[in-house]
């Protein structure tokens, strides 16, 4: 999206406008836009819209990058799916042993809690569940957590994890239809049978279930394998792949799909970059182009 913006013009906000216009008073106004809830007033002298932002005041490069990284996700209307995966130059994971912490850098990591702050719900298959332990909490930048949810066909992941313990944030664990989940669920968590297909839940299904709950802005944050479901079957509007110059050489891919035959076949989405610290940050529009 081009950014737009207006040094020179007045006041937009009750700040000094010749101030420039901080990193954190940007974030802020793009978790205004992504959870509105007040009257609708520019945060901070910013207004966003999905046709760009427009300051009425000097903007830091901080946080210049930022809103143009992440006002097209805080302001899109409607649904939203992302997919976010953290990778090796050479599209490793983690190493043959499980490993991965930690492939990309800090930035990297205040990055994917800015997506979840943006979002309604953060999605996990049970694999990343149960080997990662995960939280899935917002805690390296200031925003509202998501609502945490489990893919889990077989009803395979146990109530000793994090996810389904720690009372902290709402949890909805959705299991296969006939699978029977260990051990009785927290308050904070709420269990939904799907139907199962050949390898685990429809994505779209998925997505369905979580709008009828009022979780429209979804991001699918791992791993491996569920991210690259949602990605073949067409589910997702964008996908981040934060990059780190870093060669594992063997271990577990990022991306697995249908092979193809030919390079005509290959999926070529309109891509952004962006530095994320010495990560690089691609962002992938995977949304077909308007006719």
């Amino acid at each position: 999206m081009m950014a737009v913006s207006s040094p020179t013009g007045g006041p937009m906000g009750a700040t000094d406008p010749t101030l420039s216009l901080s990193l954190e008073e940007a974030w802020q106004a793009l978790v205004h836009a992504a959870h509105p809830g007040g009257d609708g007033t520019p945060v901070a002298g910013l207004s966003l819209s999905p046709a760009g932002w427009q300051a009425g005041r000097p903007v830091s490069p901080e946080a210049r990058d930022l809103l143009d990284c992440l006002a097209p996700l805080a302001t899109r209307a409607g649904r939203l799916a992302i997919a976010q995966l953290g990778q090796s130059l050479d599209g490793r994971i983690a190493t043959e042993s499980g490993h991965s912490h930690f492939i990309n850098g800090p930035e990297s990591l205040v990055h994917l809690h800015r997506l979840r702050a943006l979002v309604d719900a953060v999605v996990v298959g049970a694999g990343t569940a149960s080997e990662d332990d995960p939280q899935l909490t917002v805690r390296h930048v200031a925003g509202p957590h998501p609502v945490r949810v489990i893919l889990d066909p077989r009803g395979r992941v146990t109530p000793d994890r994090r996810l389904l313990r720690n009372p902290e944030v709402p949890t909805l664990h959705l299991h296969g239809e006939g699978a029977h989940p260990e051990g009785p669920a927290g308050h904070h968590v709420e269990r939904l049978a799907l139907p199962r297909v050949a390898d685990g839940f429809a994505p779209a299904a998925v997505l369905e279930a979580l709008a009828a709950r009022g979780l429209d802005r979804v991001l699918i944050e791992g791993g491996g394998v569920t991210v690259s479901r949602f990605l073949e079957a067409g589910a997702l509007h964008r996908l981040h792949l934060l990059v780190a110059p870093l060669l594992i050489g063997s271990g577990r891919p990022g991306l697995a799909m249908t092979p193809i035959a030919t390079l005509d076949e290959a999926r070529r989405p309109v891509s952004r970059t962006f530095r994320c610290g010495d990560d690089t940050l691609f962002d992938l529009d995977l949304a077909p182009p308007v006719a």
